[in-house]
């Protein structure tokens, strides 16, 4: 990270701070707005579960957003250096945040919310691309590990926040002040982050164009049907007629994008996602643990609110409820996540990344097998205490898995790798929730017996069953997760072995 001052070149763990700080803004911008959902659909006068679909597209739009910009800004950060793409996304993520709170309809909140989802998604490649120009070998683990957790505290604190702001004051807070953050990162950014060399490459548009329509087509598939992160009991999901936005040609479109994208990869002189890394064995395993991983861990981080307040029967008391139980498991994830490069740096990739996903693989089978409408607070925490420990030991190491193979100009196309992997896990980990949700909802319900309506404990009869066979489909789900995580393990083992000087070995 050399600057054109040698003598004035800042410490890297001020550089590793500052993005750090990017990757905790766009983490906590990407979960705050679950628990700001609820008054953000009755501003915009939407019913549910009537507008159930378009209030999904307040959580879907940004998540679309940003999976499709991270590859693009990491190789565009490889060529023309990490400060301009870095201070460049903080000004975009701004300009949304000015657009979110002024928003008089829906579509100028989602054109707002698509906005800030760019300039979020651009500054986590770069943080982790950073990490690998500043370290080598087992520094480059831990400092990878870092960012993990500071990702992962960015995911706790934003429904934290978010439950604050609305309580105290409005959810268009949380926007007013990204604006101050965002232009005190900029400047410290500017201050901080080298210039770079630019490289005498050019972006491959063409390639970037059809990843971008292959992403953003696979997302909306999966999202257009994932409607459990806006719903406050399963009763309010239901089967709904495909839309222009959804349906089997979204699949075939990604298809035929990704298909071309090979193609023209075999044959571009500066292909998007280069030669040697496709190449590279560990690429493919890497990949697709960190998919899987997130399967697992959004049917955690979606299921373990909407469980509670199935159970608490009200939106304010099961909010802090659920708060401080997914405190559990995010806490000791990102404990975890330090630990876990830590671990990668003395013993490889694969053994820390095995160990963790059998721990939270565990921890879901059990929480599977015991959450009923009477489990304590105390069993819960601690078994999703074993989840984030487990899922938080194998996040460095995969991460840095992909990160090693890259070259010098590869590091942020790498990077940017990684984090689509793991979003588009939650992609396929929310469209499942949602279509499982629907199906054993109604299957068990067709299984109740209820007294005749005229009897007076009818109502109390429909209320306890409605709570019994919600939980009952939400456990099960956790078993499904369990499952998930244990075919990333059959997958980990294809995993290096060991790490040696940041190159696989």
């Amino acid at each position: 990270m050399a600057d054109a001052d040698p003598d004035s070149e800042p410490a890297p763990w001020a550089v590793l701070a500052i993005v750090a700080f990017g990757v905790f803004v766009a983490a906590d911008d990407l979960m705050v707005v679950a628990t700001m959902l609820r008054p953000m659909i009755n501003d915009f006068e939407l019913a549910i579960p009537d507008d159930l679909g378009d209030a999904a597209w307040i959580v879907n739009v940004y998540l679309i957003a940003y999976i499709a910009v991270m590859p693009l800004a990491g190789r565009i950060s490889d060529i023309v250096g990490r400060r301009a793409v870095f201070v460049g996304a903080l000004a975009v993520f701004a300009v949304g945040s000015v657009v979110v709170p002024r928003a008089d309809t829906l579509s100028t909140l989602l054109v707002g919310r698509a906005l800030t989802a760019v300039g979020g998604g651009a500054l986590v490649p770069i943080a982790f691309a950073v990490a690998g120009d500043l370290y080598r070998g087992p520094r480059r683990v831990r400092a990878i590990g870092i960012l993990g957790a500071v990702e992962t505290i960015g995911w706790v604190w934003g429904p934290l926040y978010g439950a604050a702001l609305v309580r105290y004051l409005s959810w268009q807070w949380q926007f007013h002040l990204n604006i101050p953050l965002a232009l005190a990162g900029m400047v410290v950014g500017w201050r901080l982050l080298s210039t770079g060399h630019r490289r005498e490459r050019q972006v491959d548009w063409w390639g970037a164009g059809l990843l971008t329509i292959g992403l953003i087509s696979l997302n909306v598939a999966l999202l257009s049907e994932a409607r459990i992160q806006t719903v406050t009991g399963l009763e309010e999901l239901t089967d709904s007629p495909n839309s222009f936005v959804s349906g089997p040609w979204l699949y075939l479109v990604a298809a035929v994008a990704f298909s071309i994208l090979v193609w023209n990869e075999r044959r571009a002189a500066e292909p998007m996602l280069t030669t040697m890394m496709t190449a590279r064995r560990s690429i493919g395993p890497a990949l697709a643990v960190n998919c899987l991983m997130s399967v697992g861990l959004v049917i955690a981080l979606i299921n373990v609110p909407l469980f509670v307040n199935i159970v608490e029967g009200g939106i304010a008391r099961s909010a802090v409820r659920s708060g401080w139980l997914l405190t559990a498991l995010t806490v000791t994830m990102a404990i975890a996540s330090y630990v876990g490069g830590v671990a990668a740096g003395k013993l490889g990739y694969r053994r820390p990344v095995i160990l963790g996903l059998v721990i939270a693989s565990v921890g879901l089978l059990i929480m599977g097998l015991d959450w009923s409408p009477q489990t304590t607070a105390i069993p819960m925490a601690l078994q999703l205490g074993l989840v984030g420990t487990g899922i938080g030991l194998a996040l460095a190491p995969t991460g840095t898995a992909v990160i090693d193979t890259a070259g010098e100009n590869e590091r942020g196309t790498a990077a940017g790798l990684v984090i689509v992997a793991r979003l588009i896990g939650f992609s396929l980990g929310l469209a499942a929730l949602t279509a499982w949700g629907i199906r054993r909802y109604d299957a068990l319900r067709t299984e109740v017996e209820l007294p005749p309506v005229t009897d007076p404990g009818y109502g109390d009869a429909v209320a306890t069953a409605t709570v019994d066979i919600s939980t009952s489909a939400l456990a099960e789900t956790f078993i499904g997760a369990a499952i998930a995580l244990v075919a990333a393990v059959m997958v980990a083992f294809l995993l290096s072995g060991r790490v040696v000087d940041g190159e696989v070995g």
